[in-house]
C-alpha cells in the first residue's frame, strides 16, 4: 500500500510539472480517436476518409475545448451522411442544434462526454461512463451522456443501413424522413441504455455525497447494480440483443476503473475519523472530519565519496 501511495504522489508531482504538455496530448488522443472512429464506421465521403484527417483534427483538438472538438466531429459526421441520405443529415443537424443548446445552457465543461461516451461504446466498455461521471460530475452530466448514447446508435444505424438509405428521390424525402426518424428513435436498446446510465449516474452521485463511511465504494457497487437491474428489466420487456458475457466483463472493468479513480482522487483513512463540535452566535456545528491518506514521495540524494582520492590527499598532508 505504501508503494502505491508513493507512486500516486510521484504521478501527482509529474502531472503538476508537465501538465502543460500532458493535457494537449490527452486532447489530441481523444480528438484523433473520435475522428478516426467516425471515418471507420461511416466513411462515406472518400475525400474525408484520408488517414491524415484524424491526425490534423487531433492537432486542432489539442488546442481547443472539448465542446469545439465535439462540434467539429458532428460536422464531419454530417458531411459523410450527406453522401448517403439527406433525411438523416437533416435529423442529425436538428439533433446537433438541440445538443448545442443543451450543452451551452447547462454544463459546458462536460463536452468531453459527447466524445468519450460513443467512443467507449465502440470499445465495448461503456459501463465505465456512468460510474465515473457519478463520482466526478453532477446530475446535469446526464444530458451529455445521454446525447453521446444517441450519437453512437445513430452511427450504428447508418453503418448497418447505408445501402438501403442511399438513392432516395426528392418526392420521397418527407415519407422517408418520418420513417427514418421512427427507426432511429424507436430503438428500444438505445432508450434502455439511456435509462440505465441516467439512473446509475443519479444513484452514484447521491450515495457518494452521503456522510457515511466508505460512501464511494458503496456508490460504485450501487451504480453497477442499478445498471444491471435497468438493463435486465428492459431485456425482459423488449427482448433486447445484449451479450451477457460482454456486459459482465464491461461491469468488472467499470468497477476496476472506478476503484482506481477513487484511489487517486478520494483516498481517505476512516480509522482516523474525527467528530468536531463548535458554535457561533446563531448555530451549533457538528462536523465529521475524515483525513486523506497522503505520503510524501521520497527525495533520495546520492552523494559520491571518492575514497581513493581522499587517501592520496591524506598522504600528501602527512609529508
Amino acid at each position: 500500500m505504501m508503494e502505491l501511495l508513493v507512486l500516486k504522489e510521484k504521478m501527482r508531482r509529474f502531472y503538476g510539472k508537465y501538465s502543460l504538455y500532458i493535457i494537449p496530448l490527452i486532447k489530441f488522443a481523444v480528438g484523433y480517436l473520435a475522428f478516426y472512429l467516425i471515418n471507420s464506421n461511416v466513411g462515406f465521403m472518400a475525400r474525408l476518409k484520408n488517414p491524415l484527417i484524424p491526425v490534423i483534427m487531433g492537432l486542432v483538438a489539442s488546442i481547443v475545448p472539448y465542446g469545439v472538438t465535439a462540434f467539429f466531429a458532428g460536422c464531419l459526421l454530417l458531411a459523410h451522411v450527406v453522401q448517403v441520405s439527406l433525411e438523416i443529415a437533416l435529423i442529425i443537424a436538428v439533433f446537433m442544434m438541440a445538443v448545442i443548446l443543451l450543452y451551452y445552457g447547462f454544463r459546458p465543461g462536460d463536452g468531453y462526454l459527447l466524445l468519450l461516451t460513443p467512443m467507449l461504446f465502440c470499445f465495448n466498455i461503456p459501463y465505465v461512463v456512468p460510474i465515473l461521471v457519478g463520482l466526478s460530475g453532477s446530475i446535469v452530466s446526464i444530458i451529455p451522456v445521454s446525447s453521446g448514447i444517441c450519437i453512437y446508435y445513430m452511427i450504428m444505424y447508418l453503418k448497418q443501413n447505408a445501402g438501403v438509405l442511399a438513392g432516395s428521390s426528392m418526392s420521397e424525402m418527407a415519407t422517408r424522413f418520418i420513417q427514418i426518424a421512427k427507426s432511429l428513435f424507436a430503438n428500444e436498446l438505445m432508450w434502455v441504455m439511456i435509462a440505465a446510465f441516467a439512473a446509475a449516474v443519479l444513484v452514484v452521485y447521491m450515495i457518494k455525497n452521503l456522510p457515511v463511511d466508505h460512501a464511494w465504494p458503496i456508490a460504485i457497487i450501487a451504480g453497477v447494480i442499478t445498471q444491471l437491474i435497468v438493463i435486465f428489466v428492459g431485456d425482459m420487456k423488449f427482448e433486447l440483443a445484449i451479450s451477457v458475457t460482454a456486459m459482465v466483463i464491461g461491469m468488472v472493468i467499470a468497477v476496476l476503473a472506478a476503484l482506481i479513480y477513487q484511489f487517486f482522487v478520494f483516498a481517505v483513512d476512516y480509522t482516523r475519523t474525527e467528530y468536531l463540535q463548535y458554535e457561533d452566535d446563531e448555530y451549533h456545528y457538528y462536523v465529521k472530519a475524515v483525513p486523506k491518506i497522503a505520503v510524501s514521495a521520497p527525495d533520495v540524494k546520492v552523494q559520491r565519496i571518492y575514497a581513493r582520492k581522499t587517501a592520496k590527499t591524506n598522504k600528501k598532508t602527512e609529508h
